[in-house]
């Protein structure tokens, strides 16, 4: 038998050239107990946490294969929130840099992510309408809360309320009371889509930010004991003129059609501010504190509101009545009209209470942004822009006006626009990527830019030989030669009268070729001449001869004895010619759509050509016969390079795939997977080890050749178990009978790795009747024979400690992740429950692992309750499971009772003794009650 081929297995390695992707949001995150110096942004599928005093990348947070959309920093500061594009969400430790949970719940990308108070509840909402309420110290879902009937986009918790609000592009807001899992109200103010929500002023304002240049003020009254919820509200709006206006008919009429859950609270219209921008809100939100509110559109403004202090606002009402009443005094008119003055200057409007700071001008279009407000009075905003930059601002809100200034920007870990060409060096340590406006040189050990240098919008580019220059072909038509030593342009020559798409070194390297839009292909030779100002000699480029074509030139190859050259046309064909005579020799007709790459193999003896008809050929140079036609990516074929010393090809496509192939056998070897859009460009190393892509996420990746052997079959094998876990997830979720579909569901959904956990418990319970039958036989023969004979041990009990099959059972329920339990009970046949509530019996009179046998225990009586119910062998079961729950869960509350009881009266001892709140800031509570005493004294002076 012949030894088939080995291939060698190319692993990614690094993600470099990216500062923040475009899909997340920022957030300011506490490391290293310092606020406002972070930043934690979405790269791809990692997290980055900037240094945005040193523009350096201090901590990276692992993400899998799916792209981050969504971030939130815990109230605590130690962990971060990560939703995905698959509708997973990761929770990080920002002390480790550790994924310590993940949740499966949504099925499709997560849009927002939001903590209550204290941190132990997050919710989620989706592109897949639900909102997802989460235990973070339990680690598992809680609900699911369905209603809406689009998109997601924002979710708050009600301050010291067990209310959350959900707003979504069905031009709903939503208040869901989590106590009962139910929409007890409905907003349907708005005309479009809602984007944003923010709550100031204590949780007593709500303001919505939509498509149009408002945001909508609501008032939030909450409802005490002794107070009507029927009482009618004067409703007051902005009118055409911007004033404010009595509600109209209609409006008074929407509002007293309640529901009887009204009597949580009440939510009335309380005007609406106007924003600058005429595009729709992007995002809107506040600081932590909540006195900094801002917003940004679609362009490159962000502006910013102050919302005033119930003292700020007291204050600023004095003034406004003091002017009144002086105004008054000297007009000296009628008593009437007096009182009028008077009334109209005691009126506080939204305007007052939301004061409009500064408009913050940024340096490109803004995608997201975070604020926070230090205990000096300094507002910082971090804003991620959207050509792959983050800048820092800070501003005083006191000052008037306030002055905003520029602290740092983070640029030089990327591009601000798409890399559409890439080359390495001949010593194979340097990298160059080139864009619309710069060229950057990458060391490819560190990752590190130690170049950057302004150029016009690159298409093509490659190294001088000696590496000391590059050449950039650029969109204009232009050659621009760079010289890396200094980093400064050392000529730009009119190549071309169109677009030069291609650039082709000569195997001699004295020389190379260069194709255009003007329907050109020119040779160009390298030469010394005598620089003007330094009078030394530096490198130059002179044209040597020109080959004129019909249609335009997209790409152009030299073969490796420099004897054919090869040139892609717009008709869809491929045209040899003698380099030499520049005599046509052959053409390759059969793609569809025109050829956008191509290259020839290092013995010359084949071509490949990709084309934007998806499809790759390989022909034979000799006669021009096409060898084979490869359906190669699910888009057009952007790159094609082969690599070094082999008939190995890389091929990368608008389907955001880079696939390796082998030209002489025809097959496909493997698929890099891991750019999230349209991959644009490949470079390979000259040894071969390397290939370096770049892709319209803004991201560029290094690639690298492992020792590690690939076969064929074993590969295409984890290809088929990939697709089947990815049809797993979108299949159809178990119906629970009984279960009504109402608002509230489950919040897990079934995926691989909950099919996986049910399984391994039914291997379990198996082994738990095998071992009991077995122990059962071997009683009967010892009582046979009369004498005790060894049993033979499990070897997987064995491997445990050599346990009871019973204990063996429970390791296994133990094992399966908290986020993932109910799932995991969801899909276990109905067969093996029995055994499983025999065994619950056991482990509750045993006092082991009570809160999650209870939880599985309630969770199974649930789905099951009929079968469970209608079954008479189980009648003893349940009896004694209900005996034995009861009692032990009463014993746990006990003690926990009994240590609260301790807890309070050490408490009450401290404070005693310290004659001081010790839980509690008594300085706080007692301003609070001079503030209120003052408050009550001016208003009674006021009516005085």
């Amino acid at each position: 038998m012949g030894l088939t081929k080995q291939y060698l297995r190319y692993a990614g390695t690094a993600l470099f050239g990216v500062v923040a992707s475009q899909k997340g949001n920022l957030a300011f995150v506490t490391l290293r107990g310092e606020k406002g110096r972070y930043v934690a942004v979405p790269a791809c599928e990692h997290v980055f946490i900037w240094d945005t005093r040193k523009g350096e990348k201090v901590l990276v947070l692992q993400g899998l294969k799916q792209e981050v959309t969504a971030l939130c920093p815990s109230p605590d500061g130690l962990h971060l929130a990560v939703g995905y594009e698959d509708g997973a969400i990761r929770v990080f430790s920002l002390l480790s840099g550790e994924g310590s949970v993940t949740f499966n719940g949504h099925k499709a990308a997560v849009t927002t992510l939001k903590y209550d108070e204290l941190g132990g509840s997050l919710a989620s909402g989706s592109k897949d309408t639900d909102v997802i309420v989460w235990d973070v110290i339990n680690e598992s879902g809680l609900y699911r809360l369905k209603g809406h009937k689009d998109a997601v986009t924002q979710v708050l918790f009600l301050k010291e309320k067990n209310i959350l609000v959900s707003s979504a592009k069905d031009t709903l807001v939503k208040w869901w009371d989590l106590s009962t899992q139910h929409c007890f109200k409905t907003l349907v103010g708005h005309r479009t889509e809602v984007w944003g929500l923010a709550l100031v002023a204590d949780g007593r304002l709500l303001l919505t930010g939509s498509a149009d240049s408002e945001l909508r003020a609501w008032s939030i009254n909450q409802f005490q004991e002794g107070l009507d919820p029927n009482e009618p509200q004067t409703k007051r709006s902005k009118g055409p003129s911007g004033r404010f206006e009595e509600a109209s008919e209609t409006d008074k009429a929407e509002e007293q059609d309640e529901t009887e859950e009204e009597h949580i609270l009440s939510c009335t219209k309380a005007g609406s501010i106007m924003r600058e921008g005429r595009d729709r809100v992007v995002t809107l939100t506040t600081d932590r504190t909540g006195r900094i509110l801002a917003c940004h559109g679609t362009d490159s403004i962000l502006e910013v509101f102050y919302v005033l202090s119930e003292e700020e606002l007291h204050k600023k009402m004095e003034k406004k009545m003091k002017k009144a009443r002086k105004k008054a005094k000297q007009r000296s008119n009628e008593e009437e009209e007096e009182g009028e003055e008077a009334d109209g200057g005691s009126e506080c409007s939204l305007q007052d209470k939301i004061v409009r700071l500064v408009n913050l001008k940024a340096s490109a279009k803004i995608k997201s942004f975070d604020l926070i407000l230090s205990p000096r009075g300094e507002l910082k905003a971090a804003l991620m822009l959207q050509n792959n930059l983050v800048e820092t601002y800070t501003l005083n809100p006191s000052q008037q006006p306030s002055q905003v200034a520029r602290t740092s920007k983070i640029t030089i870990g990327g591009h601000r626009s798409d890399v559409r060409t890439l080359a390495f060096s001949s010593d194979n340590i340097a990298i160059l990527s080139a864009s619309a406006e710069s060229v950057k040189i990458w060391n490819r050990s560190t990752l590190q830019c130690i170049r950057t240098m302004t150029c016009d919008y690159a298409l093509c580019s490659l190294f001088v030989p000696g590496d000391r220059q590059v050449i950039v072909g650029t969109k204009a038509g232009k050659l621009q030669l760079f010289d890396l030593a200094s980093g400064t342009a050392l000529e730009t020559l009119e190549a071309h009268d169109g677009a030069l798409w291609s650039i082709s070194l000569s195997s001699d390297q004295r020389g190379f070729v260069t194709g255009g839009a003007d329907k050109c292909v020119k040779f160009w030779e390298f030469e010394l001449v005598k620089d003007e100002k330094t009078l030394q000699k530096r490198l130059s480029v002179k044209q040597t001869r020109v080959l004129q074509l019909e249609e335009d030139v997209l790409c152009v190859r030299y073969s490796p004895n420099q004897k054919l050259l090869a040139v892609a046309l717009l008709d869809c064909t491929v045209k040899i010619f003698y380099t030499d005579t520049l005599k046509f020799f052959l053409s390759l007709y059969g793609h569809k759509l025109p050829v956008l790459c191509m290259d020839i193999s290092y013995d010359g003896a084949l071509i490949a050509t990709g084309s934007a008809d998806r499809n790759v050929k390989i022909w034979g140079l000799d006669f021009g016969d096409c060898h084979r036609s490869l359906f190669a990516h699910d888009d057009s074929v952007m790159y094609l390079q082969f690599v070094p010393k082999s008939h190995l090809f890389f091929t990368a496509g608008k389907d955001h795939k880079i696939k390796q192939w082998d030209a002489d056998k025809f097959e496909h070897i493997q698929t890099l997977e891991g750019h999230h859009q349209e991959v644009w460009c490949l470079a390979l190393s000259p040894n071969g080890d390397y290939v370096a892509s770049s892709s319209h996420d803004k991201s560029l990746r290094l690639w690298e050749r492992t020792r590690e052997p690939l076969v064929l079959e074993e590969e295409r094998e984890m290809q088929r178990e990939a697709e089947y876990e990815e049809s797993v997830a979108k299949e159809d979720q178990p119906v629970v009978a009984g279960e009504t579909q109402g608002e509230a569901g489950l919040a897990g959904k079934k995926t691989i790795e909950t099919i996986k956990g049910a399984e391994r418990l039914m291997e379990a319970l198996e082994l738990y009747r095998e071992e009991t039958a077995k122990m059962e036989e071997h009683k009967a023969i010892c009582r046979a024979a009369g004498k005790e004979v060894p049993l033979p041990v499990n070897p997987i009990l064995q491997a445990y400690g050599s346990i009871s099959p019973a204990a063996y059972v429970l390791e296994v329920l133990k094992k399966v992740k908290s986020s993932e339990l109910e799932e995991s009970l969801l899909v276990l046949p109905f067969s093996y429950v029995p055994d499983l509530l025999g065994l619950f019996c056991q482990y509750l009179q045993q006092d082991s692992e009570l809160e999650l046998l209870c939880r599985a225990l309630l969770f199974l009586l649930r789905i099951h309750f009929g079968q469970i119910s209608s079954n008479q062998m189980l009648l003893t079961v349940m009896e004694n499971l209900k005996k034995t729950t009861l009692a032990k869960v009463s014993q746990v509350r006990d003690v926990l009772g009994f240590n609260m009881a301790g807890l309070q009266f050490l408490k009450r001892e401290i404070e005693a003794q310290d004659e001081v709140a010790f839980f509690a800031d008594a300085t706080d509570r007692f301003e609070e009650k001079r503030r209120k005493r003052k408050k009550k004294e001016k208003m009674i002076l006021a009516v005085v």
